[in-house]
């Protein structure tokens, strides 16, 4: 995760010094990385990215101790880790890891590179411990009483725990009123730099969206309510993020080599390419796991705000990053197009059922199923208002009917589900989201003309809905002696809205190859099946 975070951070500084300049942003990045670190898989792509875009400010600094916990790193790679890093498109360096001039004379001829440089710090694990040194036991346990005190006297130390001898704490001391000096100097810098440029800078590091940005949602939600477009809502975000770029100059879009599936990118989004930064969109190939973790990157160093796009079943690939950014309350968007069994034809490998459960189930993650361009557009508004969570957003490849007709100034999406059809005693309240509420809208026409009193409810963020005051989530769940809830997926989690003897129409295994419309009928998920389950629950 730390390389690739670090790709993130070194890309940053690279997009944000095309637009303000060395005098504000010109910086490297550091990375200090052990043998794991470059055996995980996600290594690979991080550095094949970082590679390829030539990120020369990022200097990678490996711990090679050959030492792993299940001993030797010998027992499980032979990898030549410095061949990888140069087949990868890096500088490398070999030096002796205990020697600190050699180690400075590195880092500062990686200054100079116009690549990525590893440096290969040869080191030995527990250095000065008698016994322990240069095996797993230094690794995976502590020294111990007795070796510490050997390793003490074999380094010639004999100062106290926390004791730091004035030599050290002076030459820190210097190493912090000179980087004091620095951050004046940048300060002045950004204080004689132009009002406005400076302004969009502070706001941009404070994390604060464009005042006017409000104000420019409002306007396209008054355009779609009088339009009330039929698109899949891949498409209706794709027209948001065309108002939503044009407002915020600093969201840095992406795909995993689906652009053209994902719709993630937009007028103001020219690609970013190893000679020119000033674009707004990377095209992170297929690289799901580097794509996520870097994003968390781009997104700790500030300045930006990352999205990227995918399809839901490839959000397994993402979802430690995922889970990290959940757990650091960051600011990243993942748009996971592609949500169901609509995808149709690609086949139970790539229509996602458990994975909208699974991503519900880790907390501070927003995950966003909107039914239509409205919804779409009040999902991604609350996406970027989320300072403190990172979102997720599932679209469709099918069209969706419009569902909300009309324009309301307030964001009824913010309150994770709401009464979108209500009535009064309704017997029977319909529980939905995304593509599905269309299918309770078509089923509360039927049941009404039957004379059964039915509400439609969509729920376009569980997670939002669960942080309403009581008041709100009893009245929207309500007491219908008949609740059904309708999601192409498996039930897990809708038992909050529908209770354990509530109806569920969705998904109880994997989907099949098909036409999505034809798989939607195959596993009973349509207006006429709700009715039907209805209908037998009342008799």
């Amino acid at each position: 995760q730390g390389v690739a975070n670090a790709v993130g951070m070194a890309l940053a500084e690279r997009l944000l010094n095309a637009r303000y300049g060395d005098d504000l942003v010109n910086h490297h990045t550091y990375v200090l990385a052990g043998d794991g670190c470059l055996m995980e898989g996600i290594s690979q792509e991080a550095i094949s990215l970082a590679g390829h875009l030539k990120l020369s400010k990022l200097i990678l600094l490996w711990d090679d101790n050959s030492i792993s916990i299940d001993g030797p790193v010998s027992v499980s790679d032979s990898t030549d880790q410095r061949k990888r890093f140069e087949a990868s498109g890096w500088e490398t360096m070999a030096v002796d890891g205990h020697d600190p001039d050699a180690i400075a004379a590195a880092i500062e001829a990686a200054r100079g590179s116009d690549r990525p440089t590893m440096i290969a710090c040869k080191t030995t694990i527990g250095y000065g411990a008698p016994k322990k040194a240069g095996t797993n036991k230094a690794h995976g346990s502590p020294l111990g009483d007795e070796e510490i005190a050997e390793t003490r006297k074999a380094l010639g130390w004999e100062y106290a725990p926390f004791e730091l001898p004035e030599d050290i704490l002076d030459a820190w001391r210097v190493a912090g009123l000179r980087s004091t000096k620095s951050r004046v100097e940048w300060e002045e810098r950004l204080e004689g730099t132009k009002a406005e440029i400076k302004a969009e800078f502070n706001r941009r590091f404070s994390g604060a969206l464009p005042g006017s940005f409000d104000r420019t949602v409002q306007k396209y939600k008054q355009k779609l309510a009088d339009e009330k477009p039929t698109l899949a809502s891949r498409k209706s975000s794709q027209n948001a993020l065309e108002v939503i770029n044009g407002a915020i100059p600093e969201t840095i879009g992406g795909s995993a080599d689906l652009t053209g599936s994902n719709n993630t990118n937009t007028s103001q989004t020219p690609s970013i390419t190893p000679d020119d930064f000033s674009g707004r969109f990377i095209h992170w190939g297929i690289r799901e796991h580097a794509m996520a973790a870097a994003m968390n990157g781009i997104a700790l160093h500030g300045g930006l705000i990352p999205y990227s796009g995918g399809f839901l079943i490839f959000s397994d690939y993402c979802r430690t990053s995922v889970r990290l950014a959940a757990l650091m309350g960051i600011r990243v968007i993942h748009v996971w197009t592609h949500d169901s069994i609509g995808v149709g034809e690609d086949g139970p490998t790539h229509e996602p059922v458990e994975q909208m459960a699974s991503l519900r189930a880790i907390p501070n993650l927003l995950m966003f199923r909107p039914a239509d361009a409205m919804e779409t557009a009040e999902c991604w508004q609350l996406a970027l208002e989320s300072q403190h969570a990172p979102s997720g957003i599932a679209l469709t490849r099918q069209n969706l009917p419009a569902v909300r007709l009309d324009y309301s100034e307030k964001n009824l999406c913010a309150t994770g589900a709401y009464d979108l059809i209500p009535a009064n005693e309704a017997e029977v309240t319909i529980f939905a989201s995304g593509s599905e509420v269309g299918l309770a809208v078509e089923a509360q026409k039927v049941l009404d003309g039957k004379g059964i009193a039915t509400r439609v409810v969509s729920v376009p963020c569980m997670e939002l809905f669960f942080e309403q005051p009581e008041d709100y989530q009893k009245a929207i769940i309500g007491n219908s002696p008949i609740k059904v809830g309708v999601e192409a997926a498996i039930r897990m989690g809708w038992d909050a809205f529908i209770g354990t003897d509530g109806i569920f129409i969705g998904m109880n295994g994997y989907g099949a190859s098909g036409k999505g419309s034809d798989l939607f009928k195959h596993f009973g998920i349509t207006a006429e099946a709700i009715v039907e389950a209805v209908e037998k629950k009342r008799a």
